[in-house]
């Protein structure tokens, strides 16, 4: 059986990936009055009185809304709420599997920007985060944007920034093993969707100063009138030499390439292009920009992609469940520029600099130990940032 006809059958088998279950048990009318009316009144009195004590006699400190419009799911585009719906549960089982945190999946059926924000403003009662999902650029800078202002719990585009954070942690192990600095290096990135212009933010607030943006079109330029707003912010902040042309201009003597794209778009003659040992973090789905064999072919030092039948898997699933459990942990306002760091350092550190190499630049998903780094970091960050409540 192939992995589609497994997928089909797990998921019709089962009715989908999730289900809820007590915490506490109801065997007789003694416990449904404790659990429920009357006993009830007592914890909603209390937390009418004192807001912050819905973080006590709740669950809100350990929920978070996975919220998605269907409009840019996986590699399939804008299929809708429905269909994405499995995706969503995917994500919530993520979550609980590798953090312990009860997320629930909220498929929106409109994709109209005010629409999203109130829904969300709406429901945010419930939750002590939301997890931004599969929203399509430009509309997802913009309602991440205004729910982070608008709302006191953490909003987060793992799209976004959970990419961006593991991309930097594996960038950061990579440079040790080629022995480069961060002051005298040159990125091109290809694809200026919400991964792309997220992981060019991160990179330059960690200190990376060389760093180049192309879209279908080639490099990014300020100039270029068909840039939406988020674009052209980027832009004026990315290619410092000034570079123009396309991705094959944009890669001669460039030292890491990081695709966000589309697959084989890479050639061999590309990477030969590049300097000395070049990082190649090719992480279109469910091919990447070019094939890692292919990659090596030509000279590339390192490799990474999106997928799991090869090393050095780039996955968000190493970072979002680690954040949100610090920012929880805290009970964090938001996830700023310095827990997203924090992340990416912590994901890096995780494996001893006598264990890097080539094929193993990035911590396996399944080490349990990670999470609990990731969150120690986050909380670390969030309070010395004035960020955390607790």
């Amino acid at each position: 059986m192939d992995l589609k006809k497994e997928s089909l059958a797990l998921h019709k088998g089962n009715r989908g990936k999730l289900e809820i279950k007590s915490k506490v048990q109801i065997k007789d009318y003694k416990d449904l009055s404790i659990a429920y009316s009357p006993g009830v009144a007592a914890p909603c009195t209390e937390i009418k009185g004192n807001l912050d004590l819905v973080y006590e006699y709740t669950n809100k400190g350990n929920m978070v809304a996975v919220v998605t419009d269907g409009s840019a799911v996986l590699g399939l585009g804008n299929i809708g709420a429905q269909a994405g719906l499995p995706v969503m549960e995917g994500k919530a089982i993520l979550f609980k599997t590798f953090a312990d945190i009860d997320a629930i999946p909220i498929c929106l059926k409109s994709q109209e920007i005010e629409d999203i924000i109130s829904t969300v403003r709406n429901i945010s009662p419930t939750f002590g985060g939301i997890n931004l999902e599969d929203i399509s650029a430009p509309r997802c800078f913009e309602i991440e944007e205004r729910l982070r202002k608008e709302l006191d719990i953490p909003v987060f585009h793992d799209d976004q920034h959970g990419t961006a954070v593991v991309v930097l942690a594996a960038i950061i192990n990579s440079l040790k093993i080629v022995d480069k600095k961060k002051d005298n290096i040159s990125i091109v990135i290809n694809g200026a969707g919400a991964a792309g212009i997220s992981i060019a933010k991160l990179l330059m607030e960690d200190g990376f100063k060389n760093i180049i943006i192309c879209n279908r079109k080639g490099i990014l330029e300020y100039d270029d009138s068909s840039l939406d707003r988020y674009k052209k912010e980027i832009a004026k902040i990315t290619n410092p030499k000034k570079v123009k042309g396309g991705l094959k201009k944009a890669l001669r003597n460039a030292d890491i390439f990081i695709g966000v794209s589309t697959s084989n778009i890479l050639v061999k003659e590309d990477i030969e292009n590049m300097n000395k040992d070049p990082i190649i973090l090719a992480m279109a789905n469910p091919n990447p920009e070019i094939m890692p064999e292919d990659a090596k072919i030509a000279g590339a030092r390192i490799i990474g992609t999106g997928r799991s039948d090869y090393p050095n898997q780039v996955n968000n699933v190493l970072a979002f469940p680690g954040i949100f459990k610090g920012a929880l942990n805290v009970r964090a306002r938001d996830i700023n520029e310095e827990m997203k760091l924090a992340a990416a350092y912590a994901i890096s550190s995780a494996i001893k600099e006598e264990e890097l190499n080539e094929e193993n630049i990035l911590p396996n998903i399944f080490d349990k130990t990670v999470v609990d780094k990731i969150a120690k970091a986050v909380s670390k960050a969030a309070k010395e940032t004035g960020m955390a409540r607790i």
